[in-house]
């Protein structure tokens, strides 16, 4: 199979690993659309850095981030950084596949 097809495969699956596999990982973290998950790592995290922060989660913080991504989904700026960082990488490993 011609190298630049196997460039554009993996591309293809590099990205969309990458677009299906970050929310669906911060999902399984506890971080939802109805909110932190009782008993989950994302409820560790908050309470870790409540308790860092005198009592509140500070804003732009990665419980904070973490939290609007999983009630919100990805940004289109943060797709397209995922994009521009897996694709080409993708693209290199599917090209020196055999």
């Amino acid at each position: 199979v011609n190298p630049i097809i196997k460039a554009v495969i993996g591309s293809g699956v590099a990205t969309g690993v990458a677009l299906v596999g970050v929310p669906l990982t911060i999902w399984s973290l506890g971080f939802t659309a109805a909110g932190i998950t009782a008993g989950s790592i994302a409820a560790k995290m908050m309470s870790a850095a409540a308790i860092a922060n005198g009592g509140g989660v500070a804003a732009g913080s990665v419980v904070a981030v973490l939290q609007s991504v999983g009630a919100v989904g990805l940004s289109i700026g943060a797709k397209l950084g995922l994009a521009s960082v897996f694709g080409p990488v993708g693209a290199l490993i599917g090209s020196k596949i055999p």
